[in-house]
């Protein structure tokens, strides 16, 4: 290859598509009224306390109308349907993870740490005992996750289930933030953080440090430490150095706390983060193997022909609700990240590097899954909404299943909207999926194996693999 056509490639390698340059930037921040808003101690809690309202009506119609169907239920409907619905195809895909930041769930334990609500206290209560470092990955929100799952054949039908679930969450909070550190329930713990976390890779927003430089020089970091003005920051990361969204809750304490104002809330190219080589694990692959796998089961549960199958997900009875959990079990945790790994190793054979471990081909080339898996989760979105979008005028008017008519619209009929639309947009979101996979597949064999004819040779089993996973998804979603 020639040196000018080396460097193209090179220039190719660091734009998205070969197209929207990687390190793009546009700070959100830099914008007066915003980054005044991002600083003052009301924004976030202003939406939190808002959310907080929800969730108690929330928590309230599981128990009121506890036995109500789930398609009647504000609970079940609102969770499962809308907050579901956005959070796949806005919240994590553009803003990130902006849902932690005005998540109600863990405020309470937070609150009892701090003994505020209001106002600032860096002297936190509870034990404030440190998080263990073997447990300090994704492995618990993985399994908890996984096991969540199991039962998704009453949450979305059994409004007393939801209640349940999220009470449930809400105390595990409260109870693990008066042991450990600040945020470690929401970092290791939350079922909800983990995807969010992997997923965040994709996002097209981050929070980061504008100038590294002023950093270097300002000995206190209370970003880390907190001030008068802020907290350290809760989720136990170092803001003036971190690369990842994967575990910045963006609660915005960094900005309140930052004297030079050198933070910076950038709009970016998806996708940025899944090549920055930081803290890969296997934790985090298999979180991607588990996404795909119940990406699978709940469309073939809740919207595919098999009715045996659905009966098993709904524990008609408790012997096929134990083989749907086996069956779930096997295809997450075995049968997917077997496949990956045998493509991983054909990866490494015929690209010829025998200096590369299978296990870093295995987990760097996992992430290329995190743009397939998201349009996986967005597509099957599409098929909640549409069809059953229409439940929610319903429960606005009567969200505790007591026959009221609040704002008018209780009696209005189910009617679903653009179904006709459905299945070519699900193809749509799933070839957009495709073609990021592929394009960041590449960039992380060549970002893995190094030399660029051993990286396409490496690229081959991979490009089949996500070739295949896109036409299955294709087959099973457009029937």
């Amino acid at each position: 290859m020639s040196e000018q056509n080396s460097n193209n490639q090179n220039d190719n390698d660091q734009k998205m598509l070969g197209i929207i340059p990687l390190n793009w930037r546009f700070d959100l921040a830099s914008i007066p009224i915003i980054r005044w808003m991002l600083k003052q101690r009301w924004f976030p809690m202003i939406i939190i306390l808002a959310n907080m309202f929800l969730f108690m009506v929330i928590l309230m119609s599981g128990v009121i109308g506890g036995f109500s169907s789930g398609n009647y239920s504000f609970g079940v409907m609102f969770v499962w349907i809308l907050w579901w619905v956005v959070l796949m195809m806005l919240l994590v895909p553009v803003l990130s993870r902006t849902w932690c930041m005005i998540c109600p769930l863990p405020s309470f334990g937070e609150w009892l740490q701090r003994m505020k609500i209001f106002g600032v206290n860096n002297k936190l209560g509870g034990l404030n005992i440190k998080w263990p470092k073997k447990l300090s990955n994704m492995w618990i929100m993985n399994i908890l996750f996984l096991i969540t799952t199991f039962f998704s054949g009453f949450f979305t039908v059994k409004p007393l289930a939801t209640f349940f679930l999220l009470g449930g969450i809400i105390v595990l909070g409260i109870l693990l933030s008066m042991v450990f550190e600040k945020r470690s329930f929401c970092l290791y713990v939350c079922p909800v953080s983990g995807f969010q976390g992997l997923y965040s890779n994709m996002a097209m927003t981050e929070i980061r440090v504008k100038d590294p430089a002023i950093c270097a020089k300002h000995k206190k970091k209370t970003c880390v430490t907190g001030n008068k003005k802020g907290y350290g920051c809760p989720w136990l990361l170092q803001p003036h150095s971190f690369k990842r969204n994967t575990y910045c809750g963006m609660c915005l304490e960094c900005f309140k706390t930052c004297p030079f104002d050198n933070m910076a809330f950038n709009i970016r190219p998806p996708g940025t983060d899944l090549l920055v080589n930081e803290q890969r694990g296997l934790d985090e692959a298999w979180k991607n193997f588990i996404m795909l796998a119940i990406a699978v089961m709940f469309y073939v549960a809740m919207m595919g022909p098999w009715g045996t199958l659905k009966n098993w997900v709904r524990g008609e009875t408790l012997a096929g609700w134990l083989k749907f959990i086996t069956l779930h079990t096997t295809f997450g945790l075995v049968a997917i990240p077997g496949t990956f790994l045998i493509t991983s190793w054909v990866s490494k054979l015929v690209s010829g590097a025998k200096d590369i471990a299978l296990r870093t081909v295995f987990i760097n080339l996992s992430y290329c899954l995190i743009p397939m898996g998201m349009a996986a989760w967005i597509a099957f979105s599409f098929g909640f909404l549409l069809p059953n979008g229409s439940y929610i005028l319903h429960i606005l008017s009567d969200p505790f299943a007591l026959g009221w008519d609040l704002f008018g619209t209780a009696n209005i009929p189910w009617t679903p909207v653009g179904t006709g639309w459905l299945v070519p947009i699900q193809f749509a979101v799933l070839f957009g999926g495709y073609i990021i996979s592929v394009d960041f597949g590449y960039k992380l064999c060549l970002q893995t194996y190094g030399d660029t004819a051993v990286a396409k040779r490496g690229f081959i089993p991979l490009l089949v693999l996500l070739t295949l996973v896109t036409v299955a998804f294709g087959w099973l979603y457009g029937g």
